[in-house]
């Protein structure tokens, strides 16, 4: 982390100071002979000139930062216009004196007019301010939006990782039940029932921590909850099903359609005069096109209960947040029966 930390100040540091010397030394390299401030008819005086031009120059360096680090976040940031303007007119006056001593004390020139050196200085100044609280401004929005991006992916990841987590607890219950009264029958299937329910657990519980899985192991979650909820009605509610993973490997979102088939199995039994549930997938040109329908009965509204399971409202927004345009979601009631039909840019 340190480690980091130390590249990271170095480069900043070291493209600062390149960025300075190609600005300090661009006027000299596009004109080496250009005006200098005061320059005196006495050509003897003219090196002393350039050296005093390039020092003064340099010492924008000091402004810039005081700007950027100081006045900008303190007055400038918090709507102090009046008294960020009065500090740059003391950090101009600051370095007028120091330019004029400069001027007078280091390099002994004659004549040192301070209305001229304030038209010389005025505007660089302005244009290094102007820069300064420019780049302070930029750089906190950027900083900003990249905070606001971290916190919306980290408020993400917990939204994702919340609902992903979520399953009927009903569902949990009805099948220990099952297992409970498989054991009191002493009947074959206690032993794969409680594989699948244990296969089922375990996708949710760890596979599910990866950002994708093969679409192979979600459907092969998607088959074992099948199969555990048709053990659970039985021939109740007859269950249609077509699940068709192509060879090849290809990746979706854990838990991502689960809710779906959730959905189906919750408000697809009942009363309900002759009920029955058809889900099918396939895949066709890295498109995933899923189905699930379920009767119901529209006289019958039954109230959610918000702890069984993730719900259609959940799962459309995660497929936004995931998806966005690459996705199609379909949402139909007519004729007593409710349908879903997904379709899925896998690539």
């Amino acid at each position: 982390m340190n480690k980091v930390w130390y590249k990271g100040r170095v480069v900043k540091v070291l493209t600062h100071a390149a960025v300075w010397a190609i600005a300090l030394s661009l006027p000299y390299l596009l004109d080496s002979h250009r005006g200098m401030a005061h320059r005196h008819d006495n050509d003897g005086h003219e090196q002393s000139f350039f050296y005093l031009n390039l020092i003064t120059n340099i010492l924008w360096v000091g402004p810039f930062y005081l700007n950027v680090y100081l006045l900008t976040p303190k007055l400038f940031n918090k709507r102090r216009y009046i008294t960020y303007a009065c500090a740059l007119i003391l950090v101009f006056g600051v370095m007028l004196l120091i330019h004029g001593c400069i001027f007078t004390y280091l390099f002994a020139l004659p004549h040192f007019n301070p209305r001229g050196a304030t038209g010389f200085l005025l505007p660089p100044f302005i244009l290094t301010s102007a820069i300064g609280t420019t780049f302070r401004l930029v750089r906190d929005k950027m900083q900003a939006d990249r905070l606001m991006q971290e916190k919306q992916e980290e408020n993400l990841k917990t939204e994702l990782s919340f609902l992903r987590s979520q399953i009927n607890p009903h569902f949990i219950f009805n099948i220990l039940n099952n297992l409970v009264a498989l054991e009191q029958m002493k009947s074959e299937e206690l032993g794969p029932t409680i594989l699948k329910l244990s296969s089922l657990m375990q996708y949710m519980l760890y596979d599910t921590d990866d950002e994708k899985v093969p679409l192979s192991r979600e459907v092969e979650y998607l088959q074992s909850y099948i199969d555990l909820q048709r053990q659970r009605f039985g021939a109740k509610v007859p269950v249609k099903v077509s699940l068709e993973v192509p060879p090849g490997f290809l990746e979706i979102e854990p838990m991502l359609l689960i809710p779906f088939v959730e959905n189906a199995f919750k408000h697809g039994v009942g009363v309900i005069e002759n009920p029955v549930i058809e889900i099918s997938l396939r895949v066709s040109e890295g498109v995933l096109h899923f189905v699930v329908g379920n009767r119901f009965n529209p006289a019958s509204q039954e109230i959610k209960d918000k702890t069984s399971g993730i719900g259609l409202g959940n799962v459309t927004r995660r497929l936004k947040l995931l998806y966005g345009d690459q996705h199609v979601l379909l949402i139909s009631r007519e004729g007593g029966c409710f349908t879903v039909v997904l379709e899925l840019n896998l690539h």
